[in-house]
């Protein structure tokens, strides 16, 4: 779970206006840092069950979120790739 700091602090960073904080991008940013904590995690408790289901729910919405900023704008999808460090 993010603490109320490193959200705004990624918020901030992806926003696409002022008071932004539900565009795709935002949500994929915040996506990514609860996955990179989830990933951490796992590596010392490899018999968690439930947070790897939970991981997995969080890839595939990330995924979805991805694939419709990609339909709508090339650009914003090429930006928030390069900025979260995604593939």
């Amino acid at each position: 779970m993010l603490k109320t700091e490193e959200k705004t602090k990624i918020i901030k960073k992806l926003n696409v206006h002022d008071k932004d904080t539900g565009s795709p991008e935002v949500q994929i940013g915040l996506l990514s840092e609860e996955i990179d904590k989830l990933v951490l995690h796992l590596k010392k408790h490899p018999k968690d069950f439930h947070s790897k289901r939970g991981l997995i729910k969080m890839v595939v919405k990330r995924k979805k979120l991805l694939n419709y900023l990609k339909k709508i704008s090339e650009k914003r999808h090429k930006d928030i790739v390069k900025k979260a460090g995604l593939k």
